[in-house]
């Protein structure tokens, strides 16, 4: 997995446009008003995600559109995946270890 990619999804404002993308191609003005960015702002968060490659621009006439590269994504999927494993054995023995502690909590004592 790419450093450039954690590096270009870090940013706060960098992540909102990826999530803005998943619905469909979008122009900087368009991403500009939902995010409340300047549009200038909005072109260089756009140029840092192209940059990484996490997006791709095509124009049509004057308008440029912005959308998101499938495959970098599916990359970083399969990196965490490798990591997935690890984390849901952990917290499957948290699970028990917080069940056996409850029952623990529950049972009676015997004494009056």
């Amino acid at each position: 997995m790419d450093i450039t990619t954690f590096s270009a999804l870090a940013e706060a404002n960098r992540l909102r446009i990826v999530e803005l993308l998943l619905d469909g191609p979008l122009t900087v003005g368009d991403i500009a008003d939902r995010l409340q960015l300047r549009q200038p702002q909005a072109s260089k968060h756009l140029r840092v995600l192209l940059d990484a490659g996490l997006v791709e621009v095509h124009a049509d006439a004057n308008r440029r559109h912005y959308k998101l590269r499938l495959e970098p994504f599916q990359q970083l999927d399969a990196w965490l995946e490798t990591y997935r494993g690890v984390w849901d054995e952990r917290l499957d023995a948290l699970d028990h270890y917080l069940q056996k502690l409850r029952q623990k909590e529950i049972k009676p004592t015997g004494k009056s």
